[in-house]
């Protein structure tokens, strides 16, 4: 991944902009020599999003393991058949 100051970001956006669509790696803009912000891609933001949510997912399903918040395979379709009626 590479790193923009914030006034090459101004000069050259729509040349950054491109080479962020075409090899999606974002870039990282400074400012005062700091990190700031990253650019990234659409689609692998939204990919990136999406793999978060399914990890976080699985987090809170192991950790419902751990505290025994667990449901039988009756109960399970018991409390399904009265939420889809």
């Amino acid at each position: 991944m590479r790193a923009e100051q914030v006034t090459t970001l101004k000069r050259k956006a729509t040349e950054i902009l491109s080479e962020i669509n075409r090899t999606k790696e974002p870039v990282m803009i400074t400012m005062r020599g700091l990190p700031s912000v990253y650019i990234v891609d659409v689609d692998e933001y939204e990919f990136e999003k999406t793999r978060t949510n399914i990890l976080e997912g699985i987090a809170r399903g192991e950790r419902a393991i751990a505290d025994g918040d667990v449901y039988t395979q009756d109960e399970v379709e018991e409390r399904l058949a009265k939420w889809l009626k």
